[in-house]
């Protein structure tokens, strides 16, 4: 299906474009046509999902391609716990679809509304130091190539450029299936509890390592982190999930409509932040719950915002933090938004964050009305004298310069480009930039 091209933007609000076309592909074989015929007219051609990256990777001024119908389960390998997906499957879709084989995807991260393929594609992750980024979790995939031809990756066939695949940028063609490798379903007990700040700082590796799933929130002008340690359980065992009009209260209203006065104040009164923040952080948090782990993982976000995200070696992720708490007091800035602190364990993937080293994330935020460029030109300073990498999908300011001395596989991944995209059809302002022309 076809459409003229209208606006599209991004969640964030943070980019717009009006592609020549919008196409709907509904099977693999529509998506070999339309990067077919994307080709013949010499035009650039992206696939997009939900939007949800902050950054520009998904812009594309010639073909853009939703990728809303090709969605959904393709088949099932019980004996090796494996689903093959199409590549616009819904995170928040996936749980429905596996638990009939009593299945679950091994780690989420706290926003499930993005598709699959963007997901693994911009390096999304959780947290918990034993568990990877979704990406870790593919042992599959299939791609069209700038050629219109499908290349399948797998471990048993075109193994070696599976850890290139993952987690592709959506630079080395369009993903139409992944394969994940799944766990059997299971419970997570969530802890949800207000700690001194200064313990959970010095202590954050400790208490990452100690158990399953562990992050923080910071509201900065405060001396309180809200931890959530969430612990894993066999599927069967007996759970307590929030009753509805508690959800209600805690995450729709606390969570949404609460927080999104909160930062409308604060923009009009950044004076008045430090003592919102204060009182935010004694209302929320402070709750144990038990569900089905997708339940769990995420949570609902409704105050839209900009969002800038760094890995650093997870031994220095207490210091990084530190930093980040310093240029926020030299400044004087009135931060609305809490800072994310979590961990991942190293992986093999090229362009993986986490590549090579196990890693903590922290991540800033401001309201998306609120100007922040100067607060995440600052923590940017501070990431990268840590030895930081950005989140793909998350603002940030590096270009392939400065990203090649973070990546050991860096220009195998561009040489990869090369191969399989040499006349760059794939390509957008953003990846230019990041991998270089």
């Amino acid at each position: 299906m076809t459409r003229p091209g209208g606006t599209w933007q991004n969640w964030a609000r943070t980019e717009r474009v009006r592609p020549t076309t919008v196409e709907y592909p509904s099977t693999i074989e529509a998506v070999r046509r339309s990067v077919r015929s994307a080709a013949a007219r010499g035009r650039p051609i992206k696939a997009v999902g939900t939007g949800h990256s902050f950054t520009g990777i998904a812009v594309v001024p010639g073909t853009l391609l939703e990728m809303t119908e090709l969605s959904g389960l393709v088949s099932v390998d019980r004996d090796r716990q494996r689903a093959r997906l199409l590549a616009g499957t819904r995170l928040h879709r996936i749980p429905a679809l596996l638990a009939p084989y009593g299945l679950a995807m091994a780690n989420l991260g706290d926003i499930d509304r993005q598709s699959i393929s963007g997901a693994i594609s911009t390096g999304t992750h959780g947290t918990g130091s034993r568990f990877g980024g979704i990406a870790t979790q593919v042992v599959a995939a299939t791609l069209v190539t700038a050629d219109g031809e499908l290349l399948t990756v797998s471990h048993d066939e075109n193994a070696e450029l599976l850890p290139a695949v993952a987690l592709g940028l959506g630079a080395l063609g369009i993903l139409v299936d992944v394969t994940i490798q799944c766990v059997p379903a299971f419970v997570l007990e969530a802890v949800e509890r207000p700690e001194p700040l200064d313990s959970v700082v010095d202590d954050v590796v400790s208490r990452a390592d100690a158990v399953d799933h562990f992050e923080f929130y910071w509201f900065p002008h405060t001396d309180t982190a809200l931890t959530k340690t969430n612990t894993r359980l066999p599927a069967g065992s007996p759970t307590k999930p929030l009753s509805a009009a508690l959800r209600l209260v805690d995450d729709v209203l606390v969570g949404n409509v609460v927080h999104q006065s909160v930062c409308s104040a604060g923009r009009a009164a950044p004076g008045l932040v430090p003592g919102i923040n204060r009182l935010s952080a004694k209302v929320w948090g402070d709750r144990t719950l038990s569900d089905a782990s997708h339940r769990v993982f995420a949570t609902s976000r409704g105050v839209r915002f900009r969002e800038m995200e760094y890995a650093v070696p997870l031994d220095r992720l207490a210091s990084a933090f530190r930093g980040v708490q310093r240029v926020i007091d030299e400044h004087g800035w009135r931060i609305e938004f809490p800072i994310e602190v979590r961990t991942a364990a190293a992986d093999d993937l090229w362009l993986s964050t986490a590549s090579g080293r196990p890693s903590g994330y922290l991540a800033v935020h401001r309201y998306w009305k609120t100007d922040h460029t100067e607060y995440f030109a600052a923590v940017e300073e501070v990431m990268l004298a840590h030895e930081g990498r950005p989140h793909w999908g998350k603002l940030h300011t590096l270009d392939a310069s400065a990203l090649r001395a973070r990546y050991p596989r860096f220009d195998d991944f561009t040489a990869l480009c090369d191969r399989l995209d040499p006349d760059r059809a794939f390509r957008n302002p953003y990846l230019d930039r990041v991998l270089g022309e």
